[in-house]
């Protein structure tokens, strides 16, 4: 642990073992990214990835948190993230966010992507979600930098370029014997800058971004947040670990090497 906010620093062991979690996360994931297709239910989407959860021997880190009753928060279009699966069939040119999590041997693992159904409606929204992925991994790869916490909402902010607008009030987080976790990882620039990056610091790093304004409102049911102009959202999520000798993104199969090497960023073989 360190600094005021208690933030549980991780050694190179727990690391690897968090990375087990990551992959089960990465795994499930998939499993609902290949299954999106019109006419699927965000119900049966979540069906595929808990039952993947569960062959991997781990368990939903959503499932039952402060009672949230799926494993993963599946968002379409105007709902920005939080989302609860059910009935609604997806359709042709549907924008989806899909966010869930494991738990493996007590490390958890967070992640998130967005995806167009079949051809998608507007370029607009092609670009919104390709905006919303270049900018996570620029916020990952600032880590690299070993500044503090808040460069990397920094490097969201100038990814995103004033193009889309990025959410307020969501953040990314520490994670790691739980999900959430100390410090906060906000997605814009602010004048307090957070704590020291280090080696042993764990994140999830995740940009939301609209194709309106940040303002958001939450639904009766207290989980899905909707944008207040119902303009479209895209959310991208990866837990990342800061080591010694670079960044291990977790919660992807090639340790984020494909994403970050072209932006100079060391990450180490596995």
């Amino acid at each position: 642990m360190f600094g005021r906010e208690r933030i549980e620093i991780k050694t190179p062991e727990q690391v690897v073992a968090m990375r087990r979690a990551g992959l089960l996360t990465h795994a499930a994931l998939e499993s609902a990214r290949a299954a999106l297709r019109p006419g699927i239910t965000t119900r049966e989407l979540d069906a595929v990835a808990a039952e993947v959860i569960r062959a991997g021997g781990g368990t939903s880190n959503f499932l039952g948190y402060h009672g949230y009753p799926a494993t993963l928060c599946i968002s379409v279009n105007h709902v920005v993230v939080h989302g609860i699966p059910g009935d609604q069939v997806l359709a042709e040119g549907d924008v989806v966010s899909i966010d869930g999590g494991a738990v493996v041997d007590g490390w958890h693992g967070d992640s998130a992507f967005t995806a167009i159904v079949g051809e998608p409606a507007d370029p607009a929204d092609v670009e919104l979600v390709e905006t919303t992925r270049r900018a996570l991994w620029a916020g990952i790869a600032a880590l690299d930098r070993r500044g503090r916490v808040g460069d990397v909402g920094a490097a969201v902010e100038d990814a995103v370029d004033g193009r889309f607008a990025i959410v307020d009030g969501y953040t990314g987080h520490g994670i790691g014997t739980a999900m959430h976790m100390a410090p906060e990882v906000l997605n814009h620039r602010a004048r307090e800058r957070g704590p020291k990056v280090r080696p042993g610091l764990c994140l999830a790093v995740e940009p939301m971004c609209t194709r309106g304004g940040v303002e958001t409102d939450v639904l009766a049911d207290e989980w899905t947040v909707v944008t207040s102009d119902g303009s479209r959202a895209a959310h991208w999520e990866h837990t990342v670990a800061v080591l010694e000798e670079g960044l291990w993104v977790l919660t992807a199969p090639d340790g984020g090497a494909s994403e970050l090497g072209p932006l100079g960023v060391r990450v180490p073989q596995e």
